[in-house]
């Protein structure tokens, strides 16, 4: 059943799972919509102001010059009117068109911010077409390019776009001020190009002392402080929101309302920090790429405090310190973290090149700020990100200090409240076992209906792979695809989803998983590591899975079981990543992959209850696909197999690496 996000019953399963304090906050927004509509804000009128909040001396002389190569090759694909946006090439970019969706072709209504359509492709196009290149990331790489290399071509043609966008975008009018993570993230983008351009003698007429700028910043502020996400919608958008309302307030703080909206901001964003993430460190949306955004505006805000000398309470960091760790215990042999949940490509602050590894960035930072634990896995190569962000951002406290906080002796491998734990072999094997909630809050937004599913790589390559996202709007049989349960490697049974969907960031009924067995202490001693754990999202069957990882052998072992209830039909399916061949012959599939000029191989045996089909590239329905990015797909193999089950038997799966 295809579910709009605009529909009338769409809006009554919204608000069924939003509490009275919500529906309470959401009627006053619309009622200051209503009320700003006819008699909007009014910016205040400030001069004399001036830029304070530098990088220090000598700090980009540290950028290493592999970093810099990799910056300015992207900076001048950028000069030549080239871009990419989720798999979408545009050559306009040296004169964009702010509403216009390349896409689908549509551009975007004008009109009263909040009368735009944005969810409906039809009358809009795709929205994250449409609003990517605003969030002005691909301006912060040019701004860094005029800082490595003082070629003022970069800094003109970045002005150019700031003027144009302003004069496009007007306060309160068109598709770029309807949602709040937007506006968050690019007024983090608008801190860092003034920061860049600091040497540019353009640079103060461009922002300080530019009328249309100053009302354009203090607007962005102004809306973020009005309409924040909230309760049910309080995920990574409030942490975006209160990161960009924080940075700009302290940064551009240059308006009678810049210490309230920074004081508001840095307890939005204490508290957003603390409620977005489990105790062990692991983002609560379970997706893992909303990890990496909300690490990446959390360091950057506390940049700006420490730049700006405002004191950041003590959790702010804490909470960013046990990200940091998490994602060095979860990251597999080449740095690659799971492909949980939703992903789709958003980023807080963007100084690199597109060929900059993202999360080994992201532990390199991590590591001049908080220090590398012994466990942490090297890190090689260099990014431009890293040296800015260390030359901003106070030391984390050692010695004393230090000693009080709690960080772990050895590399975690269970993660008991976030139901996440990772079993690793020899040569590289690495399985994410997933027995933790559905997802964040009342709507889990970005989960998938994914309980019990594994992920296995061997020295990174995906073997059995999260075939990933792909989309969000305007492609329902695809979003509900790559969402569902037959899209990832677990059992399906009578055709549904474990959880069930309302909307296309909306589940309503979730179902509830428990972790059974967490036994990884093998895996330093060779032996064999076990895991197992079950949900309720069939009732009244549960599904049970184990799965152990024998060291010596090199073998994975797979067992579902279905408790309870009536005779059913099962699908089990295990989806191969994209550089994996497969030769299925009965319930016996030989893998084959490269790996740097090698030929690899493993054996896949399959229940043989079951009759197996190997599916690769269908689209009615869809079925054998792998996204590895936002907007972009490309065949692979999935292997399925249906039968029925009467829980007197279990299905057992051998994945044999060979070599």
């Amino acid at each position: 059943m295809t579910v709009s996000s605009g529909s009338p019953g769409w809006y009554l399963r919204r608000l069924s799972r939003m509490g009275p304090r919500e529906v309470g906050g959401r009627a006053g927004d619309t009622l200051r919509r209503r009320r700003w509509r006819s008699a909007p804000p009014d910016a205040p009128r400030v001069s004399g102001v001036r830029f304070t909040a530098v990088l220090p001396a000598g700090t980009v002389a540290a950028v290493e010059p592999d970093a810099v190569k990799r910056l300015v090759g992207e900076a001048d694909r950028l000069m030549s009117g080239h871009a990419v946006f989720f798999g979408v090439a545009r050559d306009d970019m040296a004169d964009p068109d702010w509403c216009h969706d390349p896409k689908t072709g549509r551009r975007a209504p004008w009109g009263y911010a909040f009368d735009v359509p944005y969810r409906d492709e039809e009358a809009v196009g795709d929205i994250k077409q449409i609003w990517e290149p605003s969030r002005h990331q691909y301006l912060t790489v040019l701004a860094a390019a005029y800082a490595v290399t003082g070629d003022e071509r970069y800094a003109e043609r970045v002005a150019a776009h700031l003027r144009s966008w302003w004069a496009a975008n007007t306060p309160l009018r068109g598709v770029h001020w309807t949602s709040g993570i937007e506006l968050g993230i690019r007024l983090l983008s608008w801190v860092w190009i003034r920061r860049l351009l600091d040497g540019w003698p353009g640079a103060a007429a461009l922002f300080e002392d530019n009328p249309a700028a100053l009302e354009q910043i203090w607007h962005h502020q102004r809306w973020l402080a009005a309409f924040p996400s909230r309760g049910s919608s309080a995920n990574n958008h409030v942490v975006a929101e209160a990161a960009g309302q924080f940075a700009a307030a302290c940064a551009f703080g240059w308006f009678p309302s810049s210490p309230r909206w920074r004081a508001d901001a840095l307890r939005s964003l204490e508290r957003q920090l603390r409620a977005n993430t489990f105790g062990s460190g692991l983002n609560r949306e379970l997706a893992t790429e909303y990890h990496g955004l909300v690490l990446e505006l959390g360091l950057a805000a506390v940049a700006e405090a420490d730049a700006a000398g405002v004191a950041v309470p003590a959790s702010v960091r804490l909470v960013l310190l046990r990200m940091t760790d998490a994602l060095a215990a979860v990251v597999d042999d080449r740095l690659r973290p799971p492909r949980q949940g939703d992903a789709d490509d958003g980023h807080g602050l963007v100084v690199d090149g597109p060929d900059t590894d993202r999360w080994a960035s992201l532990l390199a930072t991590g590591d001049a700020v908080f220090s590398r634990l012994d466990w942490w896995p090297a890190v090689t190569g260099a990014d431009v990100r890293t040296p800015l962000l260390a030359a901003l951002v106070r030391p984390y406290a050692k010695g004393a200090a230090a000693s009080a906080v709690s960080r772990p002796a050895s590399r975690p491998a269970h993660f008991a409240d976030a139901g996440m734990t990772v079993l690793r072999g020899p040569g590289g094997i690495w399985c994410r076992c997933d027995g933790g909630p559905h997802g964040f809050l009342s709507i889990a937004a970005h989960a998938h209906a994914d309980a019990l599913s594994v992920e296995v790589r061997h020295d990174g390559v995906d073997v059995l792979a999260d075939p990933g996202t792909f989309c969000y709007h305007g492609q329902p049989e695809w979003r509900r695809y790559f969402r569902s349960t037959l899209g990832h490697n677990t059992l399906e049974l009578d055709g549904a989803d474990q959880s069930a969907s309302g909307g296309p960031f909306l589940w309503t009924r979730q179902a509830r998983s428990r972790v059974l067995v967490a036994d990884t202490s093998g895996a330093s001693g060779g032996g064999t590591v076990r895991w197992a754990a079950e949900h309720d999202g069939y009732r009244p069957s549960v599904h049970r899975r184990r799965v152990e990882l024998a060291s010596a052998s090199r073998e994975l072992t797979v067992v579902d079981e279905v408790h309870g209830g009536p005779r059913r039909a099962v699908r089990l399916a295990f989806h191969l990543g994209p550089a994996v061949t497969a030769e299925l012959t009965g319930n016996r599939a030989v893998l084959t992959w490269t790996r740097d000029g090698e030929d690899r191989s493993a054996e896949l045996d399959l229940p043989g209850q079951l009759s197996w089909t190997a599916h690769r590239g269908a689209s009615a329905p869809p079925l054998g696909w792998y996204s590895a990015g936002f907007g972009r797909r490309e065949p692979a193999t999935t292997l399925v197999g249906a039968g029925f089950t009467d829980g007197t038997e279990g299905f057992t799966t051998v994945l044999r690496f060979q070599g």
